[in-house]
């Protein structure tokens, strides 16, 4: 049987930067495994569209879609799976995880809030705080999921706030988190991008920033060993769904 392709799933954007920014991340994805059959398609606003690229795939080919998104909202749980199912049976097609809240998540956030000049340190300890900025979901599970990641990198800032909030369709709004962090004597509060590419929502975020403010992750190489660690689970769930006694003592 052949490797099933690795399809990752952006969300598209009119910012002329990021379809650079995910090819970039891909690319990495393609060096980490060599061999492997990686393409992209969009949920809408880019080519080529998700549907455009399972239409493209052999007849008879397997593949796992990938989500260069953050958490489980209604792209996940809706779009991507209809998706799938109506690129059967011509492909097989499973949906993998969203990509957060992972460690490997928190590790590039951390990494891209350093390159805009985050120091750790018993001032910024004292002074310092952090605004998460996701695209937001009015998807519970999906806000959930963001407060994970802020605790996650918190803990990986050695303890400063983290707070979650949101660019559309959930509170806290970016500027409401930092005038919230604010009122709680933190005087220098950065924004960190949890955004694959540049676009609308990441550079509205990014001037709500009163201190420094995170570049989106793109081909941070931390995202792309978590794409490929989403696309081995979803093949081990179909081998443990295919063969359950396998797995009885694991």
């Amino acid at each position: 049987m052949s490797t099933p392709t690795l399809v990752a799933v952006a969300h598209g954007s009119r910012d002329p930067r990021a379809l650079p920014a995910v090819r970039a991340l891909l690319d990495q994805v393609r060096a980490l495994r060599p061999g492997l059959s990686v393409r992209l398609g969009h949920v809408e606003l880019d080519e080529p569209l998700l549907t455009d690229t399972l239409d493209s795939l052999p007849a008879g080919g397997d593949a796992v879609l990938v989500p260069l998104l953050f958490g489980r909202g209604h792209h996940v749980k809706h779009d991507l799976p209809r998706a799938a199912r109506a690129a059967a049976p011509r492909v097989h097609a499973r949906v993998a995880a969203p990509l957060g809240p992972h460690p490997l998540l928190a590790e590039a956030l951390h990494d891209r809030l350093t390159e805009a000049g985050w120091r750790p340190g018993p001032r910024t300890h004292r002074t310092a705080a952090v605004v998460l900025a996701a695209a937001g979901s009015r998807d519970p599970e999906s806000t959930a999921g963001t407060r994970r990641l802020a605790a996650l990198l918190g803990d990986r800032l050695g303890g400063v706030p983290v707070l979650a909030a949101y660019a559309s369709a959930a509170s806290p709004t970016v500027p409401e988190a930092v005038r919230e962090l604010t009122a709680r004597g933190r005087t220098r509060v950065a924004v960190a991008s949890c955004f694959t590419a540049p676009g609308l929502f990441a550079t509205r975020s990014a001037a709500a920033a009163p201190w420094i403010a995170a570049a989106p992750l793109g081909p941070h190489p931390a995202l792309a060993r978590l794409v490929l660690h989403r696309y081995d689970q979803a093949l081990a769930r179909t081998s443990r769904a295919a063969h359950p006694h396998a797995y009885a003592s694991v």
